[in-house]
């Protein structure tokens, strides 16, 4: 601290006496744009701001029973019960023949770990308001964050040899090494075809032989159970194992199996029905993929798999994003020999980085723009010194913000740009008063340095209480709920803190910086 006799009486002054001839200024500045760049760097980049979003989907069988009879005994009593769970917004029933489907949402913004435990616990707590007979409710939590991949990856055969459930094989490999990647939160296929044994009944055999398709559904199932292996210890210490091999392997397994007894003689289901070894044909979903080959054509696949993948809460989906491409890359030979092609359909971390790199370059634009206007009005000295005051605000404010968990998006971004016009405020007003003092003739023989102290401490209360009164207007957008709130968090929770950096840098930056670059004018030019 140098030797100033001027006493300030601000935080401004006190501020600005400490740091201008301090040794730590200059570390403390290159300090600050440096964790605000590894902040920059390192914070997770996604397109859009994380949201709470938080509900559940209850679904009771009750074998045998009608629509209406499922609506007035599990769908209504299930209701009310849930209607007694705090934060519920809404809730909406579905009752079909055999099974109801109760599916409830909670105000965004509840946690959903604490709204799926209290859906859990009051269903529990009240099973006995259910009929006998019917099954263990299955409690499906909604989840924001698994259920929207950040990237979707479309596989096809080129040649069309692979059939189906081929291609769905090879693409289930490939989801395996995918599903173990860091941060993978959930990995799922769309399309595609799986094994299946397709049984099919030949319905005037079924009735000549006077047999019900239960009696066929009842055969099939009694003899397609894995029989687990079992061990033993003998004696002398040896272990033997033991295991019943599975009586369906292939085709003709199912077509020996004896559905019924008549007239002594044993009925087989290859008597009344055709086996064949093939694909789900009971799964009418057609999955069509069209995109441009590198010479700029329309191609179409009609027989392709999309591999999904979705990304835990808060990490960076570009580096998924690139983990996952780099994993296609390391399966590009195996790919070639199969004569496998993909395409990616859908990849939210290349959006994401596109679109923070571009409000990036914009906010990097803007900050020359207003170096450009300052000039005009400051002069080019003052104009540098405010200039630099902007990056340091910022470099503060991503390092808050990465502290607290946020995520570089598109909202954040816009929020820096928000403030970006408020954030030179301060320093504007600091570098104003010392070069009104530095011409100012009541000035001249003053010592340089108290005579920065004295005009920063001058402006100090009121540039205090017209920042915070910015700070005030913020506030109420804290306070806005439902998904508008959610969405737009990322201002009241920056702005005011770049509003607040503000200040702390202009205060100690724009002295410091006055004092070496600015001069006294000479002569009589007050």
């Amino acid at each position: 601290m140098t030797n100033i006799n001027y006493q300030p009486k601000d935080y401004a002054g006190k501020l600005a006496k400490y740091f201008i001839r301090s040794p730590i200024t200059t570390i403390l500045g290159v300090f600050l744009l440096m964790i605000g760049y590894i902040s920059l760097l390192v914070m997770p980049r996604e397109e859009n701001p994380q949201m709470v979003i938080s509900g559940s989907t209850v679904i009771i069988a009750l074998p045998g029973a009608t629509a209406n009879e499922v609506e007035n005994v599990i769908v209504k009593p299930l209701e009310r019960k849930l209607k007694e769970v705090k934060g519920i917004e809404h809730i909406y029933g579905i009752a079909m023949d055999s099974v109801a489907v109760v599916n409830t949402t909670f105000f965004i913004g509840e946690e959903k770990e604490d709204s799926n435990l209290k859906i859990y616990d009051k269903i529990m707590q009240n099973m006995n308001i259910f009929p006998r007979g019917v099954m263990m409710p299955i409690i499906k939590p909604l989840d924001i964050d698994v259920d929207i991949p950040v990237i979707s990856v479309a596989f096809y055969s080129k040649d069309g040899n692979l059939s189906k459930t081929e291609l769905y094989d090879k693409v289930k490999d490939i989801q395996h090494q995918v599903n173990g990647l860091p941060n993978v939160a959930v990995t799922n296929l769309k399309g595609g075809s799986r094994h299946q044994f397709n049984i099919l009944v030949d319905l005037n055999k079924l009735s000549g032989y006077n047999l019900s398709m239960g009696q066929i559904v009842q055969a099939v199932q009694g003899l397609a159970y894995n029989i687990p292996d079992s061990k033993t210890r003998t004696e002398s210490g040896e272990i033997i194992m033991m295991g019943v091999k599975n009586a369906i392997e292939d085709a003709d397994d199912i077509g020996n199996i004896i559905v019924a007894q008549y007239m002594g003689s044993s009925i087989h289901l290859k008597d009344i029905a055709k086996i064949e070894k093939s694909h789900d044909i009971q799964n009418f979903q057609k999955a069509c993929l069209t995109f441009r080959d590198d010479d700029g054509n329309f191609v179409d696949k009609q027989c392709q798999v999309t591999l999904t993948v979705s990304k835990l809460q808060g990490t960076n989906a570009v580096v998924i994003a690139n983990a996952v491409k780099e994993e296609l890359v390391k399966h590009k030979a195996s790919f070639e020999a199969d004569g496998i092609g993909f395409v990616i359909t859908r990849n939210d971390g290349e959006r994401a980085n596109e679109a923070v790199n571009e409000l990036v370059y914009h906010l990097i634009l803007s900050i020359v723009i207003i170096a450009v206007l300052l000039i005009f009005v400051l002069g080019w000295r003052e104009s540098l010194i405010v200039t630099f005051t902007v990056p340091a605000i910022l470099a503060v404010t991503i390092f808050v913000a990465y502290l607290t968990d946020q995520t570089i998006n598109r909202i954040t971004l816009f929020a820096f740009l928000l403030s970006l016009g408020l954030l030179v405020d301060a320093a504007i007003i600091v570098i104003e008063n010392i070069h009104r003092h530095l011409h100012s003739k009541e000035s001249e023989g003053k010592d340089l340095d108290e005579l920065m102290v004295e005009a920063t401490d001058e402006i100090g209360p009121p540039t205090n209480i017209a920042t915070f009164a910015i700070i005030l207007t913020m506030v109420p957008m804290a306070f806005v709920g439902q998904m508008m709130g959610q969405f737009m968090q990322p201002i009241p929770a920056n702005v005011p803190v770049a509003l607040i950096a503000s200040l702390f840098v202009a205060y100690i930056f724009t002295p410091y910086l006055a004092v070496r670059m600015l001069k006294r004018p000479k002569g009589d030019k007050h």
